[in-house]
């Protein structure tokens, strides 16, 4: 049953999502339950989720980054892949954390641990921001290690990402090692510019006493062999010591605090609320996801003041572009219309959320200028694809497309993306999808990610059939119409945001009306590098 068949007038499919959405992030956030939770109290150690709380700004955001990555895997016992990821505000700096969560199998890596890691890692490369590890992790979960271990995204590009950190790209790293960190895992302390160990509780080496006495014979204690006092006294491997968690956490703000920052370039002004409140999204969208809604009235409620300069307003309507501010910081939006769309060449009319040849002229046109202006890019997704047709192809859609994927993938300032409702087809990649690294991406529930959706999945696949049965005049029979339905089922299931979240295609699923924060929180992590935002990171030109 989709959101829809529950969705009543009080209550719209983005309140039915939003409410599914809210209970499946409160039993993720609770890792491995409650015993695990109060097992890491006994043992004089907080959570990840407690320290990051001591760690972030009061009443400032925190943005989990991949939440919900793992959840339908693992039988639910991998909840958010054992590490939270994420980032926030700390003494007023922007900075990216990764906090393993010791409740979940002690901490210890799957497969999807390091994808989430990695992924934070390079949002603190793109945006030069800083990047706290607080490490409490038993190392590889064995069972799985053929999904952590190898590959050119396995574990050890953890480390090639710290040493470009490190000696080229110059993004402070701090790491607290808070509980076992064993293995190759030290590396990522080791690769950090301070490390910070807490009495009691620490761990960092090579090998555990169990190995060391297999090994080498040795049989030696884990404070000797490698804690916090043995890696300050005596190898010098680590820089402070702390004698608790809030300590170190206490600590780890004042080594932020003294960090240099530059300046912004952009005129940024004082934020202005949205011209209707941002409770009003759930409603805007309509319940049956195929109907047309005002895309203008969504950015009523997520841009300051409800305004939207735009640019070649009455040329191809299907593509909105513009200039606004959300939190007080210039962006350009781009946008998809949605409906039936007057041409105004006085041909048929457009259908909203497909890209024509003229609309895909305009927005690269528009991408183009915002790159050398040095405009942050915003695009709302809702789209279907580019058009087809004679008609189409006759207009060059192909050049057009390629002028706007082009113009997009080599843009260098900023790249958000929203995704509000579809997100299909070649559509999907022009409007910055994953594969051409924007620097975020987020989901609304009622976004739906796929390369068409389930009823023309059922047509691609069974046109012929089906077009046989009708010159004979049949319908399909069971077996064929079992078929059909089981293939809209399947393609209604990978479609959920939720389904994509899970997987790591977007960094978060956010609630409509949490857009602005978010939004204003990544545009400013994103201003902390004024040079080219292409990829994971560019090298500087002396390199």
């Amino acid at each position: 049953m989709s959101p829809t068949d529950n969705a009543t007038p009080s209550q719209s499919r983005g309140r039915v999502l939003a409410a599914e959405l809210r209970e499946l992030e409160a039993r993720l956030r609770q890792g491995g339950g409650a015993k695990r939770i109060q097992k890491q109290h006994d043992d004089g150690k907080l959570t990840a989720r407690e320290r990051i709380g001591l760690l972030i700004d009061p009443r400032t955001r925190f943005q989990e980054v991949g939440l919900l990555v793992a959840h339908d895997q693992y039988e639910g016992q991998a909840p958010a892949a054992g590490v939270v990821t994420g980032f926030g505000t700390v003494c007023g700096r922007e900075v990216v954390v990764i906090a393993n969560d010791a409740t979940v199998k002690a901490g210890s890596w799957w497969p999807e641990t390091i994808t989430k890691m990695l992924r934070a890692q390079e949002i603190a490369m793109r945006c030069r921001v800083p990047i706290i590890y607080l490490v409490d992790s038993a190392g590889v979960n064995l069972p799985y290690q053929g999904g952590v271990f190898p590959g050119q995204y396995g574990a050890s590009r953890l480390f090639y990402y710290n040493s470009i950190m490190r000696r080229y790209l110059k993004v402070p790293q701090i790491a607290a090692v808070m509980g076992p960190c064993i293995a190759g895992g030290a590396y990522l302390p080791a690769l950090s510019d301070v490390i910070l160990m807490v009495e009691g509780t620490s761990f960092m080496g090579l090998g555990g006493p169990n190995l060391v006495k297999g090994a080498t014979g040795q049989t030696v204690d884990g404070e000797t062999l490698g804690g916090a006092w043995t890696h300050n006294a005596i190898s010098g491997v680590a820089h402070y010591r702390t004698p608790d968690d809030r300590a170190c956490i206490s600590k780890i703000r004042d080594l932020v605090k003294q960090l240099p920052r530059e300046a912004c370039a952009l005129p940024i002004t004082e934020p202005k609320p949205p011209a209707r409140a941002e409770a009003e999204l759930y409603d805007l969208l309509p319940n049956e996801h195929k109907q047309p809604y005002d895309v203008r009235e969504v950015l009523a409620c997520i841009l300051d003041g409800g305004a939207l300069d735009e640019f070649q307003a009455d040329h191809a309507p299907e593509m909105i572009c513009g200039h606004a501010r959300i939190g007080g910081i210039p962006v350009g939006i781009i946008a998809n219309a949605r409906g039936m769309l007057k041409d105004p060449h006085g041909g048929a009319p457009k259908f909203g959320g497909i890209i024509y040849a003229d609309s895909a002229d305009k927005v690269a046109f528009f991408i183009d200028t915002l790159s050398r202006h040095g405009t942050p890019i915003l695009f709302v997704q809702d789209v279907s694809g580019f058009m087809v047709g004679t008609q189409a192809e006759h207009s060059g859609i192909i050049r057009a497309g390629a002028r706007f994927v082009e113009a997009m993938a080599t843009a260098t300032v900023p790249k958000l993306v929203l995704t509000i409702n579809h997100a299909s087809g070649a559509g999907y990649y022009a409007m910055a999808g994953q594969g051409f690294d924007p620097d975020f991406i987020f989901t609304w529930p009622t976004g739906r990610m796929g390369v068409m959706e389930g009823d023309s999945a059922a047509v691609a696949l069974f046109s012929g059939q089906l077009d046989a049965l009708k010159k004979e005049g049949k319908k399909p029979d069971a077996e064929l119409q079992a078929k059909i339905d089981a293939v809209r089922a399947d393609y209604d299931q990978q479609l959920d945001a939720r389904y994509a979240a899970a997987r790591g295609f977007v960094d978060a699923v956010i609630l409509p009306d949490e857009t602005r924060a978010t939004l204003s929180l990544a545009l400013r992590t994103a201003l902390n590098n004024p040079g080219p935002h292409l990829g994971a990171f560019v090298l500087p030109a002396n390199v």
